[in-house]
């Protein structure tokens, strides 16, 4: 376990010693004597069972002298009661952890101690962040370094601490905490809020908490003295039922999942995605005496539901289960009916009832925290956006994010055949802007401009030296050909968006990287380019794609091209180097070649290619130019690079199915299903590994 505790020291702190602003966070540790603060406190008899105290979810975060700042750790909340040689190491409700977990029971015998913790069980990456999937399927120490958190105690040889201010129980917990490889204290902060939450986001961890530095431990208490803020949506859920699609290979394609609701269980969404093969056959196992005759939720759910953005239903049976099991999902927000926005599997829970999960909601931190400020009404609760252009003026002046725009020329013609104009390119671009920004944000722009419409001449515009507005963001990059300086445009805000629409760029093409870390890509992307080759072939081979990185446990996300082929994204993070990146999608599509060698190849010379669809995993390479995720393409129809659900990805699909006549109804109904590639990556070393065996 020296490996674990190197991690945790030096990859894991780095959460903790990260700097903000140029301030290194402020580490909080108690020096002061123990010796008074017990006297204070009373005298209690050991015991071996205790309700913990539990956290509000708050909505943000927010900066307060009066507050303290953890990391949420992705793991099992567990309690250690230790009287000498009487150990219990417990979860939450009490289920016992000692043989689970034996590794940490071990070490907390041997530490002889005479006290009450509490923390949280994780097991480490290899980059010290905190994998709950390999949690779930912890069995022994060559399964990953076990790890367990403390951040509270409750007692102390014979003394109640509870009623101790926080800083004084951490106090305590410092100076009579052993040292340990596998029991570590969770640092603590004095810092800000706001920006301690903006780093775990780019570390890719679950959140933090803010605690009141004065705040009493209390027993069975949801308080608002300790709050949560995740970086992402999180959600336990219980398991009532799994669908089969037509024609799968697969075990099942999606969970049914729910939540209670005064004593009845209501149905929140299904699964699809999160979980390879291995783990459906271990699921498969756990749902077995569980399956039922009807329908557990308060209402059946239908889950062939048809829409008219979805032009095919899954056609899938459904198995219903007994509601026992609770798991654990990542989501990006609810419909106005309760149902979850692509929801992605994260984990079995064994540590919680199910008829304890209950659907949480966030509280205004405002509410909480007042010096938190007023509270921010998410996009996704205002009337749909409207245009911004009127349908007259060829010429017209409109006032983005505090800069005057002028926008010209309104009434050229940029698709002959359909009659699209200018004006409405960029109406299009106005009404998608809170979807596509998040895909062009902080990243260099290679600007594809089609000035007379796709008719017309294109070209790139990547230097914009001396020819921006001085408002612009612009990136500085040497090109190592010709040790030329280029300044490129940074994709930032709205205004940013509809400055390029304006100059013609009917596409968008940033960098897979960000200015923040411009050698590192946020995803990898696999490009199905057809030659000679029916859609159809197009569909196979992404799903055969799918069905190999399910495989190996790395989620992806696909999309039409918006012209003839198909791109698929798995997300990295930033945290690997385009050479890795490139390297990765080289081992994915050699699988899919053995897999369908007769229609595809992956031959970087046209003519070696002999007419098959090309498998090209050079899109991985430093500025490589790939439309991003609701962009419109220069071609008939004004078609769409859209984000597709997996089971939409069957015969039947077509690229023309989205348009820009389409796409913004269809994003309002769906939402950013896409989202997910800009969140945490895959852990490549391990995935790697498992590829190389299978070639």
């Amino acid at each position: 376990m020296e490996k674990a505790k190197e991690k945790t020291k030096s990859d894991a702190s780095k959460v903790i010693d990260t700097q903000l602003d140029g301030k290194p966070l402020k580490k909080k540790g108690g020096s002061a004597s123990i010796t008074g603060l017990l006297k204070k406190c009373p005298i209690q008899p050991f015991y071996v069972a205790v309700e913990p105290m539990l956290a509000t979810l708050v909505d943000r975060p927010f900066d307060s002298e009066d507050w303290l700042y953890e990391v949420k750790w992705d793991g099992y909340r567990a309690l250690a009661f230790m009287d000498g040689a009487q150990v219990d190491l417990k979860s939450r409700n009490g289920k016992s952890f000692n043989e689970k977990f034996y590794p940490i029971y071990d070490e907390l015998k041997q530490m002889n101690l005479s006290a009450v913790i509490d923390g949280e069980v994780v097991v480490l990456r290899e980059n010290g962040q905190a994998n709950f999937g390999a949690l779930q399927n912890w069995r022994s120490e060559a399964d990953g370094d076990l790890v367990y958190y403390v951040f509270d105690i409750l007692w102390y040889e014979g003394k109640d601490l509870k009623e101790l201010a926080l800083t004084e129980r951490k106090a305590v917990l410092r100076k009579i905490l052993p040292s340990s490889d596998t029991v570590l204290i969770s640092e603590e902060f004095d810092t800000s809020g706001t920006q301690f939450l903006e780093a775990a986001r780019d570390m890719g961890l679950e959140g933090i908490m803010a605690k009141r530095k004065d705040s009493r431990y209390r027993l069975h208490d949801r308080t608002k003295d300790w709050l949560k803020i995740k970086a992402s949506k999180r959600q336990e859920v219980v398991i009532g039922g799994y669908t089969l699609n037509e024609g799968s290979k697969k075990l099942f394609s999606s969970l049914l999942i729910g939540v209670y609701d005064n004593g009845t269980l209501v149905y929140t969404g299904k699964v699809g995605t999160g979980f390879n093969g291995k783990m459906q056959a271990e699921m498969i196992e756990l749902f077995e005496p569980l399956v039922i005759d009807k329908t557990p939720f308060s209402e059946e759910p239908d889950i062939n539901k048809p829409s008219r953005f979805r032009h095919d239903p899954p056609h899938a049976t459904v198995t219903w289960l007994r509601p026992e099991l609770v798991c654990e999902v990542n989501y990006t927000e609810l419909t106005g009916d309760g149902v979850m926005r692509h929801p992605s599997f994260e984990g079995m829970r064994t540590d919680k009832r199910a008829q304890d999960v209950v659907l949480e909601r966030e509280e205004h931190s405002a509410g909480v925290v007042p010096s938190a400020g007023p509270n921010v009404v998410p996009s996704r609760g205002k009337a749909p956006r409207k245009t911004l252009l009127n349908p007259k003026d060829k010429t017209q002046v409109r006032t983005v994010n505090k800069h005057e725009l002028k926008f010209t020329n309104l009434n050229k013609i940029f698709w002959p055949d359909e009659g699209i104009t200018k004006r409405d390119l960029i109406n299009y671009y106005y009404q998608m802007a809170p979807y596509i920004l998040p895909y062009l944000k902080d990243r260099p722009q290679s600007m594809n401009r089609f000035p007379d419409g796709i008719r017309g001449e294109g070209f790139y515009y990547k230097d914009v030296t001396g020819k921006a507005p001085a408002w612009m963001e612009t990136y500085l990059y040497t090109s190592d050909s010709d040790n030329r300086d280029r300044h490129y445009l940074v994709g930032k805000d709205e205004a940013t968006l509809l400055y390029m629409a304006n100059l013609g760029c009917i596409e968008m093409n940033p960098w897979t990287s960000t200015v923040k870390k411009p050698e590192h890509p946020t995803f990898c992307v696999i490009d199905l380019d057809p030659d000679k080759n029916s859609f159809d072939q197009v569909i196979e081979a992404a799903r055969v794609t799918k069905d190999i990185l399910d495989d190996m446990g790395a989620p992806c996300y696909c999309k039409t091209s918006g012209s003839t082929g198909l791109h698929i994204y798995i997300p990295l993070g930033n945290k690997y180097t385009y050479e890795q990146s490139k390297e990765f999608a080289r081992l994915i599509v050699t699988l899919v070649h053995h897999e369908l060698p007769e229609y595809t190849s992956i031959e970087r010379i046209i003519k070696d290619r002999k007419g098959k669809m090309y498998l090209d995993f050079l899109q991985n390479r430093p500025h490589a130019t790939i439309a991003c995720a609701y962009s419109v393409r220069p071609k008939p129809g004004a078609t769409v690079s859209m984000p597709l659900h997996w089971d939409e990805v069957k015969k039947g699909l077509k690229i023309s199915d989205f348009t820009i006549f389409n796409a913004v109804d269809r994003v309002r109904s769906e939402g950013d299903i896409f989202k997910p590639v800009l969140g945490k990556g895959i852990d490549l070393k391990k995935i790697t590994e498992k590829l190389s065996a299978k070639l």
